[in-house]
């Protein structure tokens, strides 16, 4: 006897094809029973497998298709869960659950207008259904933060798009389409471990899905692994020919690795000018990808610096600190570029940090050499009081000192202001002061290696003593200027 409009005799066995209407519907029925005490005691697997008899028995019954629906959502399978939703109301249109159950599993794939549709055919049916009224708010809600993302986006407002989607993903749980785009901010903030892992876990269920390879090159190139980052790229690629952003990321990837290469040849060659340029060329390729324009701000710093250009090489290095605050190369090189314009203090508080980093002896020396550089920069310069070079020799500090010390020497301004004797006369203990320091190689030895004189016995009443014993030759030498014997 052939079945009825319910039950339809389609891939039974022979044994099945022997009974009755009746029957096969009591049977399906026990395997639907069964299939629920499996459902109640969240064993969904088995509950999973006798759905599938019970649907086996009576193809065009449409509660075994929610039943079974209802259980592939447990295991998020939504995919599956929806094409039997779709069909259980194709039999049966007036089956609330059914629509209930699809616009369900359209809102967890991010299919909000499809699911707005589902839960609105609910309320025709039911108006009070308060179920489907919760889920149509929930709907309209992922509309709105999709509005809201998509215009985030375009103002690279990359930290609200995440929260957006992370809002919709509340309800859209099962959306790679948010999921990917969530992933894509994350990787333009710079969060690259957060959005590999949500780009895995999508490859994972879905080896061949183009925006995740995407994703996973790009948090690569970002990270400046730029030939592993080509590879995803290409595979995107293939999966997605007309993937728009992998082939631009692909492109710009392979144009920064050329022209930061050739960077590189040009300095390795001493072609610093052209390295330069080079250099600053890379930086326009890609704002975004912020580790890599690090490393070419310090590197167009290091060019900077061989030609002389500090200021600018220091302010490269500022701006690739400001990339990636961790950059202990950057610190060093702006350091030194401080050292080199002898600005000591800014030296001192980049050696701090460096040596607060990594503590190494390299690290250490550097630091405490600054701080010696700054030590000595705030006391007088002898040398520059006598008006010497560093370097100068024993004879040059003498001739220069009795040359600063004719000129400051108080005889000689007899016969200004008040004001300006007290300051010649200043002068003239100063430079008594150099003298008597860079002219006695112990005290010059202590002076140099920026320790302590007074620990020498150095003391204001030597200097002046020193003084008095040498006004009196100076006086003479004076007043035979003064009368045009020499």
């Amino acid at each position: 006897k052939m079945a009825t409009e319910h039950c339809d005799a389609v891939n039974m066995d022979p044994d099945m094809e022997m009974l009755s209407d009746e029957e096969m519907e009591r049977e399906a029925e026990g395997f639907k029973e069964q299939g629920n005490a499996f459902y109640i005691k969240k064993d969904y697997a088995e509950a999973f497998n006798y759905y599938t008899k019970a649907i086996d028995m009576c193809p065009k019954n449409a509660s075994y298709y929610g039943n079974r629906a209802a259980t592939l959502m447990m295991l998020c399978r939504y995919r599956e869960a929806l094409e039997d939703s779709q069909q259980a109301v194709r039999l049966d249109n007036s089956f609330t659950k059914g629509h209930l159950r699809e616009g369900k599993c359209h809102l967890s794939l991010g299919n909000a207008m499809a699911a707005s549709r589902c839960f609105q055919r609910v309320l025709e049916m039911e108006s009070d259904n308060s179920q489907a009224q919760q889920e149509l708010k929930n709907a309209e809600s992922i509309l709105e933060y999709e509005r809201m993302a998509e215009i985030g986006f375009e103002k690279r407002d990359f930290r609200m798009v995440v929260f957006c989607m992370d809002r919709a993903l509340e309800s859209a749980t099962a959306c790679h389409r948010f999921k990917i785009l969530k992933a894509e901010c994350l990787a333009l903030l710079g969060r690259y471990p957060e959005a590999q892992s949500v780009a895995s876990d999508i490859l994972r269920m879905d080896s061949t899905n183009a925006d995740a390879l995407y994703v996973r090159g790009l948090c690569l190139y970002y990270e400046d692994c730029i030939d592993k980052a080509v590879q995803f790229f290409v595979q995107a690629l293939r999966m997605a020919p007309d993937h728009d952003k992998a082939r631009l990321a692909c492109r710009n990837a392979k144009a920064l690795k050329a022209k930061k290469e050739e960077g590189n040849k040009s300095f390795k060659e001493g072609n610093f000018e052209a390295a330069y340029e080079l250099y600053s060329e890379a930086l326009t390729i890609d704002p975004n990808n912020i580790k890599t324009n690090a490393k070419l701000y310090c590197n167009r710093a290091t060019v900077g610096s061989k030609l002389k250009k500090l200021e600018q090489a220091i302010e490269d290095c500022t701006k690739a600190i400001k990339l990636d605050e961790t950059y202990i190369k950057a610190y060093l090189r702006r350091a030194q570029c401080y050292m080199d314009t002898e600005q000591y203090e800014e030296a001192v508080r980049d050696y701090e940090k460096v040596y607060q980093t990594e503590k190494t002896k390299e690290h250490k020396h550097l630091l405490k050499n600054a701080q010696l550089e700054l030590k000595k920069s705030k006391r007088k310069d002898y040398y520059k009081v006598l008006g010497v070079d560093k370097n100068a020799t024993e004879d040059e500090i003498k001739k220069a000192y009795r040359k600063r010390a004719l000129l400051h020497h108080p005889d000689r301004h007899s016969g200004a202001s008040p004001e300006v004797q007290k300051e010649e006369e200043k002068k003239f203990k100063e430079v008594g002061e150099a003298f008597s320091v860079l002219s006695d190689p112990k005290k010059k030895s202590r002076y140099d290696s920026g320790q302590d004189l007074e620990d020498d016995g150095m003391n204001m009443g030597v200097v002046i003593r020193l003084l008095q014993s040498l006004m009196i030759g100076l006086s003479f030498e004076l007043s035979v200027l003064e009368e045009g014997y020499i």
